[in-house]
């Protein structure tokens, strides 16, 4: 008998049992409404090829006239379309391949690249290849949701695609589909949010297999646009040398605001104003030279000059001669002047938002609970929303107007404890928020700073003369909460005017001055800021790898009337960064789940997240982080290990590497290695979990095995944030202060809106004081400690009572939240502000550059938990 070598294909862990049974029944609403489906209905699956390819919008114009002008051809049916090259359909077509050839009126004038003689082209012929695919019906899918079924076969995926494309295709004729989401002027208007974005209301949408069948997950959604104004305009408003730049006709642009204009204009869609045309344009690049100084050859390759066509040839005399022309063409010379181009509406915007259009994009789309449920129900009764077309009744779906009732559990807070003058206190956290106030107790462990120091960044006179006061009173909260801050600095405060901060050099010579100063034994730096400045990721990467020291910073406005609760949450983030805690479980998790945990069986708890660039950003390396806790059976100190990756690669590649150092200091700390790992894994996507518990479980494994005979137990969660499950109290609790609507921290469910089989729960563990709670999806991909539902729920709520920075619940489990700080610091120390040593900016296609390693922490500093 040969046995098979290969690696058995993992399955992903089942749900223990029928969930969980702890804490009080609370009746909710939860945003997922039930679609029924015929499961004998077959569906049609056709390849469509259109030529020369049209745009998303041509495409469905195009689709739309195929079944206006073809219908005994399709045998009647009403066929739906993805926009790009499938087409699904109820009924079978006459002919399982056929071609045909459809025109479309078309003002398709070329921009300046070959003009030809003839001014227009009235129509635009294309010819349209159809074939069929496959077909399939919704048996497998319909024992796939029979829970209970032996059957473990995978999720029909094609199946689900087909009735998501059935169920997209009303809205996406009515609405801006930007992602999974859709948006529509009729849901509330556009709001102008500045530097040339409008904000759009709109509804996210999405198939999902559930206990109770298939639902569609319908959310209310607001996103930013680009403006659809003028380009120039456009730029004005983004660009506030633009302003200048164009009342003065004459100058033209220097180096550095080119490059900040072709960043703006990147791929944006433009059309033109000087002649009817439905043609679209996307900007490659800006022209080299100025738009006065243009040629471009005719057809006979005799050269025009670009500014003489255009009056020649439209009468228009060209205002702006000093700026560049966009270039949309990247093979061959294609030029159309800024001031004769407008951008397309409906193309989201993927720059970088400011600080004021975040704040009010979150503000449109923070909605109390009630309005956000009444907004949702509107979406599912209303004219653009997944139930308004007549394509479902084709398909033979249903989809119900009622939102889904369920019931849920309100888990117990945990016992905690904190320190009293060298006492230990116990507390349990009654408020409706979960919220403790530190007023008559101290932290669990506080720490003594006696070495300290502060620099100053700019500030006006006023504001730096607060600074003796400021010091006073940090020291005296610091003594209020159990942490000695000695009143006097090592060194005398340093005053530095705010350019330092944007010269690498200089900062880092000035922070080497003050650690010497100190005798270089620094235990921490506090930064004062005139304001936010890009310095900042400079300032940490130099403290902790070239230096090795803490440092906090704030900012002059908060100092000049510093709360108590600013000086207490500083006071928090300053201990936590120099080796102290602020809270401990009273009943150690080894007494809370006695079946799993034991008092001298170390456990360790790790969480690991990969941040990536931003959108536009094509060639930055991603950065993961992994952290681990070091201390049992507190389990509330997390070290830290950060590598940079291949440009937006999720899976982490050095996994491996990073588990056995964290392993390493464990070992270091507790004299053995942890009996059981639990690992909570951020950030990854429903369609990438297979791939992430075949390969990083792997590494994991391997990581243990650097130890002879190290197999300990290990359990894989997946923490999601990112979706669009919200729960609504079925009756709203009265007796809760301003009547918050929200659902109370503890809300578990892991029923009806769950997978049907694997082993999952929402848990919402923190109070929401604005908008609507979200709580966090957990998804255990696998499971050697065989936790029940209760076990693991309650011991993922407890662990958000351990944060450092807050007194009170956190909404996400600490080793998650943890690993995305780490890796955010991890991306602070590649975004220099002198940019121009890693990134180049050249626009190419070419693969994203091997990543830059990221610096190494300094020995001290590795150990504390310095990134929170």
């Amino acid at each position: 008998m040969v046995m098979d070598a290969r690696p058995k294909p993992l399955a992903v862990a089942s749900r223990p049992d029928s969930g969980g049974i702890e804490g009080k029944v609370i009746t909710l609403f939860a945003n997922h409404f039930v679609v029924q489906f015929d499961p004998s209905q077959r569906i049609f699956h056709y390849d469509v090829n259109i030529a020369p390819h049209p745009s998303k919008e041509i495409s469905r114009i195009i689709k739309q006239k195929i079944v206006e002008d073809n219908s005994a051809l399709l045998s009647g049916a009403l066929p739906v379309y993805d926009g790009r090259r499938t087409i699904y359909s109820p009924i079978e077509f006459q002919d399982d391949r056929f071609e045909l050839y459809i025109s479309l009126p078309m003002f398709s004038g070329k921009p300046i690249d070959i003009m030809k003689s003839e001014e227009r082209q009235q129509l635009k012929l294309f010819r349209i290849n159809i074939k069929l695919v496959s077909k399939f019906d919704g048996k497998e899918l319909s024992s796939y949701l029979r829970k209970g079924g032996e059957d473990w076969s995978p999720l029909p995926q094609e199946y689900i695609h087909a009735l998501d494309v059935v169920l997209r295709e009303s809205p996406t004729e009515k609405c801006v589909a930007a992602g999974r989401s859709f948006y529509s002027s009729s849901m509330g208007g556009a709001k102008e949010i500045g530097g040339g974005a409008i904000a759009l209301k709109g509804f996210f949408q999405s198939l999902r297999p559930t206990q109770q069948g298939l639902a569609l997950n319908v959310d209310f959604s607001v996103t930013a646009f680009h403006e659809s104004i003028g380009v120039i305009p456009y730029l004005q408003k983004h660009l506030n040398f633009m302003h200048n730049l164009c009342q003065k006709k004459t100058r033209g642009m220097t180096s550095e605001e080119k490059k900040e204009v072709e960043k703006a204009l990147k791929n944006i869609r433009i059309f033109v104003c000087h002649r009817e045309t439905f043609q679209r344009y996307r900007v490659c690049s800006l022209t080299e030279e100025v738009t006065e100084n243009l040629w471009f050859p005719d057809r006979d390759g005799k050269s025009l000059r670009l500014v003489d066509y255009f009056k020649d040839h439209y009468n228009y005399d060209i205002q702006y001669r000093n700026l560049p022309c966009l270039q949309i063409s990247r093979r061959k010379p294609c030029y159309l002047p800024m001031e004769l181009c407008v951008i397309c509406e409906g193309q989201k915007f993927l720059g970088k938002l400011s600080d004021d259009q975040t704040a009010k994009i979150l503000k449109m789309g923070c909605q109390r609970p009630r309005e956000r449920k009444a907004v949702i129900d509107q979406v599912m009764e209303g004219p653009v929303g997944p139930t308004s077309g007549n394509q479902g009744r084709g398909f033979k779906l249903q989809v119900s107007r009622e939102m889904t009732r369920l019931t849920g559990r309100i888990l117990q807070p945990p016992k905690l404890k904190l320190g009293n003058s060298g006492h230990i206190r116990n507390l349990t956290p009654s408020r409706h928020d979960r919220q403790w106030n530190l007023l008559d107790s101290h932290v669990f462990e506080g720490t003594q700073v006696t070495r300290w120091a502060l620099i100053s960044f700019g500030g006006t006179s006023d504001q730096k003369s607060n600074i003796p006061k400021f010091i006073i009173q940090l020291s005296q909260r610091c003594e209020q909460l159990g942490i000695f801050l000695h009143k006097i600095n090592v060194v005398n405060p340093q005053f530095e005017p705010m350019h330092v901060l944007g010269n690498v050099k200089l900062l880092e010579s000035k922070l080497k001055k003050i650690h010497r100063a100190a005798f270089n034994n620094l235990q921490l730096l506090i930064c004062v800021m005139e304001r936010k400045h890009k310095g900042y990721a400079d300032l940490k990467r130099i403290a902790e790898t070239n230096i090795g020291i803490v440092s906090q910073c704030c900012l002059y406005p908060n100092l000049g009337k510093p709360s108590s609760q600013f000086l207490a949450n500083l006071a928090l983030k300053i201990n936590a960064k120099v080796g102290g805690c602020t809270v401990a479980l009273y009943n150690s998790l080894p007494s809370q789940i006695p079946r799993l945990f034991r008092q001298d069986d170390p456990v360790i708890f790790m969480g690991a997240d990969v941040t990536h660039p931003h959108p536009l950003d094509d060639s930055s390396p991603s950065v993961a982080a992994v952290v681990g806790s070091v201390n049992w059976p507190a389990a509330n100190k997390y070290v830290s290990r950060m590598r940079s990756q291949t440009h937006r690669q999720e899976i982490i590649q050095d996994l491996r590497a990073m588990v056995g150092e964290i392993l390493d200091d464990f070992y270091e700390e507790l004299s053995q290695l942890p009996k059981r790992i639990i690992f909570f894994r951020d950030g990854v996507s429903e369609t990438q979990f297979y791939k992430v518990l075949q390969e990083e479980l792997q590494e994991i494994h391997r990581a243990c095995s650097r130890f002879p005979g190290y197999k300990p137990p290990i359990t894989f969660a997946v923490v999601q944030k990112r979706h669009h499950t919200r729960l609504f109290p079925y009756e709203p609790d009265t007796t809760s202060p301003r009547n918050n609507e929200n659902i109370p921290p503890g809300t578990v469910v892991d029923t009806v809106i769950t997978h049907p089989r694997e082993f999952d729960f929402y848990l919402c563990s923190h109070w929401g004081v604005k908008g609507t709670s979200r709580p966090i999806h957990y998804h255990v991909l696998w499971d050697e400690n065989h936790f029940t539902s209760d076990e693991l729920q309650k011991l993922v709520y407890n662990l958000c009572y351990t944060f450092v920075r807050c007194t009170k619940p956190i909404s996400l489990v600490p080793p998650a939240y943890y690993a995305h700080l780490a890796a955010y610091r991890g991306r602070l120390y590649l975004d220099r502000s002198d940019s121009s040593v890693l990134r180049s900016s050249t626009i190419s296609r070419s693969p994203p550059p091997k990543a830059m390693p990221l610096p190494k922490l300094t020995e001290n500093i590795r150990k504390l938990m310095f990134y929170c």
